[in-house]
């Protein structure tokens, strides 16, 4: 088997095969990157989900995140989102915080994120780590570039409105990056995501195609990561 078949299949080897909830689903992101000064940048975020099964739109996103460059190939990231939920899921909208450290090495990308949940249900803060690895595969054709990437949701702690600590999901994307003009690069791809079966419920599996748009005006280059 050649290099590049292995790591096309590499997100297959983390998907569960017992019988699971299934869901299509089409994610679609928006990020425009405005620099504040040579390292600092600031990213606006707009995403946007749809799922067959919760009949529609069902999750909204809304944020912004400051980026800063801490040394070649290595970005410190502080950022806030608002979480709004529609059609069939009926969860309460959240505010999130969120950290995270973006490192770059050759074709490898990794990004180690701590979000924090705010939800009116309850007082406590949900804790969540978010490990995520990326390879990249260059291709003949200029700033075209395949990739595959693996990330994995730990919660350190349950709270009253919900949340229950533990290994709770992993999301696996294979796709393509190619630009849209100077200024535009675009993510197209697969995206499979597997809900461990906790709390009495089965696990629950969705199957997405993703589409993020990326607007640079002018900032330094780093990773390109899917969220």
């Amino acid at each position: 088997m050649s290099r590049s078949l292995f790591l096309a299949m590499l997100p297959l080897t983390f998907v569960a095969t017992p019988a699971v909830g299934q869901d299509v689903q089409g994610w679609e992101q928006l990020n425009v990157i405005v620099p504040l000064a040579p390292s600092v940048r600031v990213t606006l975020e707009q995403i946007a989900r749809v799922s067959d099964r919760q009949g529609g739109p069902y999750t909204t996103k809304l944020g912004a995140l400051l980026g800063l460059q801490v040394a070649p190939g290595v970005e410190l990231g502080f950022g806030y989102r608002h979480v709004g939920f529609h059609s069939e899921n009926l969860a309460a909208n959240e505010n999130r915080f969120r950290q995270q450290v973006v490192i770059a090495r050759g074709r490898f990308a990794g990004r180690l994120r701590l979000d924090e949940r705010f939800n009116p249900l309850g007082s406590e803060i949900g804790f969540r780590v978010r490990p995520l690895l990326r390879y990249n595969l260059p291709t003949r054709r200029e700033r075209v570039v395949l990739f595959v990437s693996h990330e994995s949701f730990i919660l350190p702690n349950s709270t009253a409105w919900g949340q229950r600590a533990g290994y709770e999901r992993m999301r696996n994307i294979v796709g393509v990056t190619f630009p849209i003009g100077p200024l535009v690069m675009a993510d197209l791809g697969y995206l499979n995501q597997y809900r461990i079966a906790r709390g009495g419920a089965r696990g629950q599996m969705d199957n997405a195609v993703t589409i993020q748009l990326t607007i640079n005006l002018g900032a330094l280059s780093v990773a390109a990561l899917n969220d």
